[in-house]
């Protein structure tokens, strides 16, 4: 079975050409959408429901870019086993529970100075941790960018708490 990467005929890497993401999700897309098979058989129907659905969930998975390095990881055989594999480096869990502060002082004093401070912050952190990504992933270091992948995941939870304490306080 193909993945990902060859469906749409792309280089399986972290860098990718997002118009030619859009544009190759677009002519699979095309081949196989379901309006194209109103004649066909169930069979054929169902097959290319089947098929329009691995695009979707295969476009879905490269546009990301947590995501397609989540992928790639896999691709090359490491499991980021994020349910049972929590550890992180100490000076990182350090820096989660100094947000965490400042998240919850920003909250409990209606601060929205405060929050797009942290919101600017973790937005760094993001773009910093995007780069150290796919320099991992670039030099096939998939251990270790499976764990940069596993902090991205927690900056990208803890980005969606930050926007949650936005909407609260303005409530």
């Amino acid at each position: 079975m193909q993945n990902h990467f060859e469906l749409f005929q792309l280089p399986a890497q972290f860098s990718l050409d997002m118009s030619a993401l859009d544009a190759a999700y677009r002519d699979v897309q095309g081949k196989v959408h379901p309006d194209r098979f109103i004649n066909a058989s169930s069979a054929e129907k169902r097959v290319a429901m089947q098929w329009a659905t691995r695009a979707n969930e295969a476009y879905q998975t490269l546009k990301s870019p947590q995501k397609r390095a989540q992928y790639l990881c896999e691709l090359n055989g490491v499991d980021l086993q994020t349910e049972s594999n929590t550890a992180m480096p100490v000076s990182f869990l350090m820096q989660q529970m100094e947000w965490r502060e400042e998240l919850g002082d920003a909250r409990a004093g209606k601060d929205a100075d405060a929050l797009d401070a942290l919101d600017r912050q973790l937005r760094g952190e993001r773009k910093a941790l995007l780069a150290q990504v796919a320099a991992q992933l670039d030099a096939a270091d998939y251990v270790n960018a499976a764990q940069s992948v596993r902090a991205l995941m927690f900056l990208d939870k803890f980005g969606e708490e930050v926007r949650f304490a936005y909407e609260a306080i303005e409530v």
